[in-house]
């Protein structure tokens, strides 16, 4: 068996743990809408309990966990090696630095909901379908355009540096076992998830 040959045909780390942590966040941000349509049609409340999980999940992991080195440790490597992408990155991190914002809006928005019900269930649905539709066109082209590029130019020592720091990532949504801290929390959330959303993860959209 050549090793050698393997190891450089063989997916990088980093790229399957970004992937992994895409397809996971993507069927949760698929599912949310249509549950929260169904309620509607259903004239019942969500379960508000589950939605906060939810909200603080996506802050805990995505927000803090995989947005964080996609910014600081593989796009500034992407800069390097390929100048002409500078302006998709930077838009992506624009949506990285907004993402903490889009959150509280969303937190404060499903509290209202909760409070003071009817009157505020569109303002909580339309601010989580746009929250949704924008996260997925960003990992869409995160998944498009950079990291094939990344693939393309990036060095056996960039993977290096790269790997063992996303190696780190244990989302438990996307196939990690969660710590014990954690696990009360994903109960909540995949309680509150179609049973077909909990099988093998969506790709992200468009």
């Amino acid at each position: 068996m050549n090793t050698s040959q393997d190891r450089c045909t063989q997916t990088p780390l980093t790229i399957q743990v970004i992937q992994e942590e895409h397809r996971a966040l993507a069927t949760l941000l698929q599912s949310v809408p249509l549950l929260l349509a169904e309620h509607r049609r259903q004239r019942s409340l969500p379960d508000f309990a589950a939605l906060r999980a939810l909200l603080f999940y996506v802050d805990e992991f995505p927000e803090k966990l995989h947005h964080p080195k996609e910014s600081q440790l593989l796009f500034p490597k992407l800069r390097a090696r390929a100048p002409e992408i500078r302006d998709v990155l930077d838009k992506l991190d624009e949506d990285h630095l907004r993402g903490e914002r889009a959150i509280r809006d969303l937190e404060h928005a499903l509290l209202a909901f909760e409070m003071l019900g009817e009157p505020r269930r569109q303002g909580f649905e339309t601010l989580a379908e746009r929250y949704a539709r924008g996260y997925l066109h960003h990992m869409h082209i995160e998944e498009r355009d950079i990291l094939p590029l990344a693939l393309r130019v990036l060095r056996p020592e960039d993977w290096g540096d790269l790997d063992e720091a996303f190696a780190a990532n244990r989302d438990p949504l996307s196939g990690h076992s969660p710590d014990e801290l954690y696990r009360p929390l994903m109960q909540k959330i995949l309680a509150m998830l179609p049973a077909a959303s909990t099988g093998p993860a969506a790709s992200p959209g468009r």
